[in-house]
């Protein structure tokens, strides 16, 4: 059986190939054709997940995609994409110029469809992929698990999303700076990353895989949180609707197409997310209109199944909505942005994390490159307790890092805290939604302050005959003094 499915896998890839030689792809770049984008169009034969490969390509070279038509219904694939670089420019460069050609014209590739994935064979590094529940520290406590193992994390990448946390990181051996092969080892990191994960609540879903694939990063995570069901709801979801992407799906039953619509805060990597999920769900997009000219985007794509059937469900639509908006949700930056650049040593992730959480401080994303000796680091940070990024305490990691080590990017004042409302909502949010108070008798004890301050807060609350009777103590836990209210 698996000599007759390896049959059939090399006969489809030599068919591919049979096909792109008939049917090479046409790439042309015009600098000329619009004024203010360079516009790249792609003409190829069709195949499932081509359009993500060449979003992928752009995306990778930190293009922004401003607007883009798709075609691919029958068996060619057409697409027109107007891209700029990060500054809104158009591509001069004569180097992204020439690998562009190269990945997406004739000589390309692509064939395979593992290169959708990126998957290849790497001995330089081990990869570690994680997933769990999210919480304060999660990624200082990784780190030092792993420097006590004797792992320098080269490269990483951590997503946080609806309590959910991800990532996939790069490891070699701290003395050999190479990739850790040995079974027992591996076993080890494992599990003891896994109980990291898992902390103190031991059923908690927790996910360790070690390997030495390469996998193209940002797809891997939205696949793991994918796999990890971050796209569902949770009771206490701080989001409202206003502040989550606006995406509806309905079925054009005259074309037997399913139309999604998505209007939401431009951002870059926007279409690749959203192309990357509907692909791993199966989905092939057949037309797609995008524009995200200005603070908005909005995006249209003509759908079916892989079985080649529209949508078939409200179940299956609000599963498609649910995602969709988890794959725009997650690269959404919350927090503070830092910057870090210094010379790349061994623990280098576990001391700053470290001084983060010290300073409560919580990474909610993290990118982590090392090259030529040189880390390159982006954290964003929040205060643990949901309110805005104290200056103070940045200027306090920053004089103890490097003033010149570690930049920041904007100001704390940018960084919104989770919920803007009052640290009592959801003590009294259903206190007052209650029909009836007869029996009721509660006492809470609580601080409305950050941690670090020395002031503690306690009400009281009983029933009686005239109405409901409160008692508001501060104790100042310093001199044990108290003031009741």
């Amino acid at each position: 059986m698996e000599m007759n499915m390896s049959f059939s896998h090399d006969m489809d890839d030599e068919y591919e190939k049979f096909i792109r030689r008939m049917n090479p792809p046409r790439v042309v770049i015009d600098n000329e054709a619009c004024k203010n984008a360079t516009v790249i169009r792609v003409d190829s034969a069709n195949k499932h997940g081509i359009l993500l490969e060449v979003v992928q390509i752009l995306t990778d070279l930190n293009l922004i995609i401003n607007k883009a038509y798709i075609s691919s219904d029958g068996n060619w694939f057409m697409d027109v994409f107007n891209v700029t670089d990060q500054d809104g420019n158009k591509i001069v460069d004569e180097g992204i110029l020439d690998y562009i050609m190269k990945s997406l014209g004739p000589e390309s590739c692509f064939t395979s469809s593992m290169r959708s994935i990126g998957v290849k064979q790497s001995m330089d590094h081990t990869a570690i992929e994680l997933t769990g529940s999210d919480r304060p520290g999660l990624l200082s406590e990784v780190s030092a698990v792993l420097r006590h193992l004797k792992c320098n994390v080269v490269n990483a990448e951590v997503w946080t999303h609806n309590t959910r946390a991800a990532a996939v990181m790069q490891v070699t051996d701290e003395e050999k700076g190479t990739a850790i092969t040995d079974p027992e080892r591996l076993s080890r990191i494992k599990a003891l990353l896994c109980n990291v994960l898992k902390g103190s609540n031991k059923s908690s879903l927790a996910k360790t895989v070690v390997s030495h694939s390469v996998t193209h990063t940002e797809r891997r995570l939205h696949q793991m949180m994918f796999a990890d069901r971050d796209y569902e709801r949770t009771g206490d979801d701080v989001l409202d609707d206003k502040q989550r992407p606006n995406v509806d799906v309905v079925n054009w039953y005259d074309k037997d197409y399913s139309v999604v619509t998505i209007r939401c805060k431009d951002r870059p990597k926007l279409l690749f997310d959203t192309v990357c999920t509907l692909t791993d769900m199966d989905y092939v997009v057949f037309h797609a209109n995008i524009d995200t000219e200005g603070p908005e985007s909005y995006q249209e794509y003509y759908i079916r199944h892989i079985d080649g059937s529209p949508v078939k469900s409200d179940a299956e639509r609000q599963r498609v909505t649910q995602c969709l908006e988890a794959a725009i949700e997650r690269r959404v930056s919350e927090g503070l942005k830092l910057e870090l650049c210094t010379t790349d040593r061994v623990g280098l992730l576990s001391d700053v994390t470290r001084i983060f959480r010290e300073n409560s401080l919580t990474v909610t994303r993290a990118e982590v490159t090392t090259k030529a000796g040189k880390a390159v680091n982006t954290f964003y940070v929040r205060d643990t307790s949901g309110y805005p990024v104290d200056a103070k305490t940045i200027d306090s990691i920053r004089q103890v890092i490097g003033q010149t080590i570690l930049k920041v990017k904007g100001s704390p004042e940018d960084s919104k805290s989770v919920s803007q409302e009052s640290p009592t909502r959801f003590l009294f949010g259903g206190l007052f939604k209650s029909r009836s108070f007869v029996n009721f008798s509660l006492r809470l004890r609580f601080s409305l302050w950050k941690p670090r301050r020395s002031l503690t807060c306690l009400f009281l609350l009983w029933p009686s005959s005239s109405g409901i009777v409160f008692c508001f103590l501060v104790v100042n836990n310093l001199t044990d003094s108290a003031l009741v209210h």
